[in-house]
């Protein structure tokens, strides 16, 4: 028997997703793989390749200017004196999470100009 590979892609276009369903479920069990396992994985290759668009800004220094760190901070975050002061004296602590590039930067920028050290995540 030769494999038609034609005949077996007409066959899958009139398929419908019932029987699609049936059908990898039998390659499965047939050859004792998983069709998600490949996905996954293309998946997560594919999203280290990608750009990052979210970033984490953490500050690990606060600088010897503490009080214009907290300051900084307390402008970046909107975060009462208290809270801005905790994180400054507990680093490193993220200041923000989940900001676009551009932003993480700015904040990035904004705490290095007092003194700060900042990673970004």
């Amino acid at each position: 028997m030769a494999f038609d590979k034609d005949a077996i892609i007409a066959s899958l276009k009139e398929a419908s997703i019932t029987d699609l369903n049936d059908l990898v479920k039998g390659i499965e069990d047939e050859f004792g793989v998983s069709a998600a396992a490949p996905v996954a994985a293309a998946g997560a290759a594919g999203g280290d390749a990608a750009a990052k668009d979210s970033f984490d800004v953490e500050l690990t220094e606060s600088g010897d200017a503490k009080v214009k760190a907290i300051k900084a901070v307390r402008e970046i975050t909107g975060l009462g004196l208290k809270d801005a002061k905790g994180l400054v004296d507990n680093v490193p602590s993220v200041i923000k999470e989940g900001v676009s590039e551009d932003e993480a930067n700015d904040i990035k920028e904004k705490l290095e100009a007092v003194g700060g050290v900042v990673t970004l995540k």
